[in-house]
């Protein structure tokens, strides 16, 4: 069963993958909305296969979990942040799309999940800490613009969720 586990957990980041390399844009992208249930609905059915079974695979269980984390996280990311957009709320004139905040995000939200699951991984829980702090920094001098701290807080949440959850499938496969 836990062969099972890490096989789902890599199925669901190579669901992810195509969003790396196509921008979603316009509110109608059925594509993101469906590889985001895909995604966390392989994700949960990987935790519970994975904590079912007995364990006992190797260490490089750890670099697939990785991989995983990393690719795995970016369209329940994007997700959250288009179901969060008010387009009603005086301050949100324009769409996010055509005055992009936080650009970057992507690649950024996969080099914090791959640092988010490695340190976990390695037994560092205080790595975390050292990530976001990383990440609020060099944020820091664009937060004050409409809306980016609100996406920013969303955008890490979900990042940091998606990461702790593939690191806690490897661990319950190890």
């Amino acid at each position: 069963m836990s062969l099972a586990g890490i096989i789902l957990l890599c199925v669901a980041a190579a669901v992810a993958a195509p969003m790396y390399f196509n921008r979603f844009q316009g509110k109608d992208n059925r594509y993101l909305y469906a590889a985001s249930a895909v995604s966390l609905v392989l994700l949960g059915v990987a935790g519970l296969t994975s904590s079912l079974g007995e364990g006992g695979l190797g260490a490089g269980v750890y670099a697939f979990a990785v991989a995983a984390a990393a690719l795995g996280g970016g369209p329940p990311t994007v997700t959250i942040l288009r179901l969060s957009f008010n387009a009603s709320h005086p301050e949100n004139s324009i769409d996010p799309e055509d005055a992009p905040v936080l650009r970057g995000g992507a690649w950024i939200g996969v080099l914090e999940r791959t640092a988010i699951a490695a340190t976990l991984l390695a037994g560092w829980p205080e790595g975390l800490a050292v990530v976001l702090a990383v990440k609020g920094l060099g944020r820091y001098n664009e937060l004050g613009q409409a809306g980016a701290a609100e996406r920013f807080i969303l955008g890490t949440f979900a990042s940091v969720l998606w990461a702790a959850a593939a690191t806690g499938i490897a661990v319950l496969v190890r």
